[in-house]
């Protein structure tokens, strides 16, 4: 494990050179080890992740603003929402290797503090708090743009939504005409199935998906067929 206080090879894993390491250090300083060190001046990171929370919905909301701009406020809403909860922000802390790098106390580290979930969700906000403060919002964007804004492009947050009837409303209110999902594969053996599905609007297929199971497949290709029609 990287011992907590090499900052440097974290700069070079997020492709920034803080100007004030300090705040850095801050970021991933727990409450329980300022505990501990009364004597320094440490301070922990409650206040950067108070500031990094709000920076955070900012820029994920700028982004789904502009990528999907015939999205109505409700869906945007629900999806910024599943990008920003505590298990998606330990999925990204744990993909850069954050608790590596948490400074917690004694009694905070014997018990698992550094893999505990609220503890990284946490720390990925007063992250995003420095970097703010550090860098700029451009920064900030610069880096979401690398580690969180791929993984919303690549479907990761679909189980929070509900594409099919997302597709739904786009065609009615567009009327585009009847959506219909056809199975048009199944394949592998029984223990793992495989179904591909097709969505037509207007009898013209419009979106193609594969799940292991039929609504799986089917809320693919309607993820297929609604970024389509949300980008044309």
């Amino acid at each position: 494990m990287v011992r907590a206080m090499e900052f440097s090879s974290l700069q070079e894993k997020v492709g920034v050179t803080f100007q004030n390491e300090k705040l850095l250090k801050q970021a991933f300083t727990h409450s329980s080890y300022v505990n501990e060190h009364r004597k320094k001046d440490y301070e922990d990171n409650e206040r950067l992740e108070f500031l990094g929370d709000a920076v955070l919905e900012l820029g994920v909301s700028q982004y789904l603003f502009k990528e999907y701009p015939k999205m109505e406020e409700g869906e945007l809403t629900k999806l910024r929402a599943s990008i920003v909860c505590e298990p998606s922000l330990v999925n990204f802390a744990r993909k850069i290797g954050f608790g590596d790098y948490i400074l917690l106390g004694r009694g905070e580290e014997m018990t698992g503090g550094r893999t505990r979930p609220a503890l990284l969700a946490d720390v990925f906000e007063s992250f995003i708090g420095a970097l703010y403060l550090d860098q700029g919002y451009d920064i900030v964007l610069q880096f979401l743009e690398k580690f969180v804004f791929p993984e919303i492009s690549n479907g990761a947050f679909s189980h929070g939504m509900d594409y099919k009837s997302q597709l739904q409303e786009v065609v009615q209110r567009n009327k585009n005409g009847n959506v219909e999902y056809v199975i048009i594969e199944e394949r592998g053996p029984a223990h793992s199935r495989e179904f591909v599905s097709q969505v037509l609007i207007k009898g013209q297929m419009s979106g193609e998906g594969i799940g292991r199971t039929k609504k799986e497949a089917e809320q693919r290709a309607a993820k297929t067929a609604l970024d389509a029609l949300l980008h044309a």
